[in-house]
């Protein structure tokens, strides 16, 4: 097997761990806060067994603002896993798009959801958005197009 392709399954590889880890990322993040909200509702109800007057209603809104953020972050990673379900980590496209793993001068990006830099196989990656600010760059670029970000040149070298 040549050099270009097994650099090439070792892409596939790397961008379905990505992909899986993603998922993995954003069903913790839907356990955590679903398990806060329970806690911050059971508290609430303790709270009203055990308290009277103006501290029982003072507790009691604390824990409904603490819902209220859980149920935020609960929405936002529901929202984070609509963006991933429709992912084919074997489908490669010409132009970087949603699910693209893309070699650039200035490291490798998978455009999925905004994780920040994972390492997959000792090897890093920057898991990215699309409404990121080097997503929105990347958004429709081919191999060989060049754009600036944060002053310097970046050339996409590799799309999958």
């Amino acid at each position: 097997m040549n050099k270009h392709c097994s650099d090439n399954r070792i892409l596939k590889m790397a961008k379905e761990k990505l992909h899986t880890y993603c998922l993995n990322y954003v069903q913790e993040r839907i356990e955590t806060a679903q398990a806060a909200i329970t806690a911050a509702q059971f508290s609430a109800n303790e709270e009203g067994k055990s308290s009277a007057g103006d501290k029982y209603e003072t507790g009691r809104a604390m824990m409904q603002l603490e819902v209220e953020k859980n149920t935020s972050q609960l929405l936002q990673a529901r929202q984070l896993l609509q963006l991933l379900t429709p992912i084919n980590t074997f489908h490669t496209s010409t132009v970087v798009q949603q699910g693209s793993l893309v070699t650039t001068s200035n490291g490798v990006y998978y455009i999925a959801i905004g994780a920040g830099l994972v390492t997959i196989d000792k090897e890093p990656y920057y898991v990215i958005s699309l409404a990121s600010p080097i997503g929105a760059l990347l958004k429709g670029k081919q191999v060989g197009d060049e754009f600036a970000f944060n002053g310097k040149k970046i050339k996409v070298l590799k799309i999958e």
